[in-house]
């Protein structure tokens, strides 16, 4: 029987982590930068000690193949290593790092399947310092042009094209140069509701719409003290109130419904001046497409009727707008499957985070497979799961591989 090695898995999130390493125990590797480089560097390293062909594509995706007995398109798993600037260890890197481990176990198996397995990692899963997120799966599955990909920069204006340039991952290879037979992404739940449960696998059926729009607000700047409430033109009231209009929406909504102002920047921010500047994103996310249209409407709504009220200016610029996705019903099965002949509990479920599995699920057959997060805490230097269901995670992921690489 093919195993893999826990110590292995554990030592290699152990090392990788410590590229871009910040206090607490977590990792800043923000997409495209030095950091981002070193980490690449090393899982690249490690494909090549195990044999993989390693390609790099136009996107700077990077995707390993170990050859099967035949020339047919291969099964495909893996995540990312980019991570927000206050990020864990575990969120993306699990799931490359195990599909390092699968190739691993097959060597020192002697195994060799009959379809190629292959490991990716995609560029600027995060988002955190370019939009959209999931940006390197959305180019290889043909939903965004190389232009306008390597157009998008960050705060400091610097652009993709720019700085997959500069660190040498902007590679030779055509995006979708390999359309997998299936892919299967393994990653923690980043959430609470399996570790709540105590139960040891999700088996993904969906990940949610997902909807992130900025909001430019411009107002007038005038003394707090001497301006009476009724003649002022405040765009920090505006942001504020969308903040609690969201909230109470996401509440009325109920179902999978959330709402989340989690970015915010008033100009002059100042305690006696009235804010004649205010820069706000919304995020909304759904499982149910024509829910989140009626939340993405509302909000609109609410923001039009108070900034008529308030004789403020709003620019509106969508960030990032997703459907909901669905994963193939056959491959989730047998991830349940698969996990129940291990011996672990499982609980269907969707993802409440965006993957780059739901981008390759344009492409091929695709599902995912959860871990427990412990306390639900991700996009946290304090993210944790237990090894043990680290190694859960990677069997699960092992023998569906296998037996998808066999088909």
């Amino acid at each position: 029987m093919t195993t893999l090695s826990k110590d292995h898995l554990l030592g290699n999130i152990a090392a990788l982590a410590q590229i871009g390493a910040i206090d607490g125990g977590g990792c800043a590797r923000l997409a495209l930068t030095d950091e981002d480089k070193s980490g690449r560097d090393l899982v690249v390293s490690w494909m090549k000690e195990l044999g993989l062909a390693v390609r790099i594509d136009a996107i700077g995706n990077v995707i390993g193949v170990r050859a099967g007995r035949e020339n047919l398109p291969p099964v495909m798993t893996g995540s990312h290593i980019d991570t927000v600037r206050t990020g864990g260890r575990y969120d993306g890197n699990y799931g490359v790092l195990a599909g390092l481990e699968v190739v691993r176990a097959l060597n020192e198996a002697g195994t060799t399947t009959r379809r190629p397995i292959a490991v990716a990692f995609f560029t600027n899963e995060e988002g955190a310092r370019f939009q959209p997120d999931m940006l390197g799966s959305l180019v290889y599955a043909g939903g965004l042009g190389l232009d306008e990909a390597y157009a998008a920069s960050d705060k400091d204006g610097l652009s993709v094209g720019d700085e997959l340039r500069r660190i040498g991952y902007l590679g030779p290879a055509e995006p979708g140069f390999v359309i997998p037979h299936a892919f299967v992404e393994l990653h923690i739940e980043q959430g609470p509701i399996l570790d709540e449960e105590k139960v040891q696998i999700g088996v993904v059926e969906s990940v949610q719409g997902i909807s992130w729009t900025e909001y430019t607000v411009t107002g007038v700047s005038n003394h707090v003290g001497t301006t009476p409430m009724r003649l002022r033109r405040d765009a920090g009231y505006l942001a504020a109130s969308v903040n609690l209009f969201a909230r109470k929406l996401a509440l009325d909504m109920g179902g999978n419904q959330v709402a989340t102002v989690g970015q915010l920047a008033l100009r002059p921010n100042l305690i006696n001046v009235v804010p004649n500047r205010a820069v706000f994103a919304v995020d909304l996310r759904n499982t149910d497409e024509a829910r989140l249209k009626e939340a993405e409407a509302q909000v609109a709504a609410h923001i039009a009727d108070t900034a008529a009220a308030e004789r403020v200016e709003v620019e509106t610029k969508v960030l990032v707008r997703f459907e909901p996705v669905i994963f193939d019903g056959g491959l989730v099965d047998r991830v349940e499957h698969h996990a129940k002949a291990l011996g672990l509990s499982t609980r269907r479920m969707p993802s409440g985070a965006g993957h780059d599995a739901q981008m390759m699920q344009r492409l091929c057959p695709t599902a995912m497979i959860f871990v427990p997060s412990v306390e639900g805490l991700s996009h946290n230097v304090r993210e944790h799961t237990e090894a043990t269901d680290l190694a859960a995670g990677a069997e699960v992921l092992l023998r569906l591989m296998l037996e998808l690489a066999e088909g």
